[in-house]
């Protein structure tokens, strides 16, 4: 279980509404690469990770990626608050409008709706370790065109904010790996389809 503190995990601003902006900020929220792919991934893999350690590991970091979908709904939705059938029109989103109005649904930005198709579980866990880190620096690389993509100096702050722990995440990541790797050798585990066996 989970204590759930009632704020959000850093503040989201906006200096004003931007429907376009807010269709492609959406792509944080249910595209391949979102929130809702890592958090789901997450909290999925860590049942089949071999130690505590990483377990732990998966379940802080899933329920973190919660507290980011959470942020990107919040921005979102102040990008669009007050904004007409028209303006979402303009912005190339109408199929939003006409579909969900000013709620949140989890698509890309091509209102193509989210899948699992973009999160695997193999149960291998150095191919799931290595498969999180390439998940952050995707959502890394995501949050990069995205700060490029507007000159709302506040929206970026909260973009900012998750790009610095899409960084710490994939660092984290790599450390289990390397954590995992050496428990699978020492413990005689199999490791890449062979049993491994330590020297004496």
């Amino acid at each position: 279980m989970w204590i759930y503190e009632k704020k959000l995990e850093h503040p989201v601003r906006v200096c004003r509404p931007d429907v376009k902006f807010a269709k492609m900020v959406i792509a944080q929220y249910g595209g391949p690469d979102g929130e809702l792919s890592a958090s789901l991934r997450y909290l999925n893999q860590r049942y089949s990770m071999p130690t505590s350690q990483a377990k732990a590991l998966l379940t802080d970091i899933g329920t973190e990626e919660l507290a980011h979908m959470e942020m990107i709904a919040a921005l979102v939705y102040k990008l669009t608050d007050g904004a007409s059938p028209e303006e979402f029109k303009e912005a190339g989103w109408e199929g939003q409008w006409v579909q969900h109005d000013h709620a949140l649904f989890w698509t890309d930005v091509n209102g193509v709706p989210w899948t699992a198709k973009y999160i695997a579980a193999l149960g291998d866990p150095i191919t799931d370790l290595v498969e999180d880190m390439a998940a952050e620096q995707k959502a890394r690389t995501t949050y990069e065109h995205l700060i490029a993509a507007t000159d709302d100096e506040l929206a970026k702050d909260t973009l900012r904010f998750l790009w610095e722990r899409e960084v710490v995440h994939f660092q984290r990541f790599g450390e289990m790996l390397n954590t995992v790797q050496e428990w699978m050798a020492k413990s005689k585990h199999v490791w890449m389809g062979h049993e491994f066996k330590k020297e004496e």
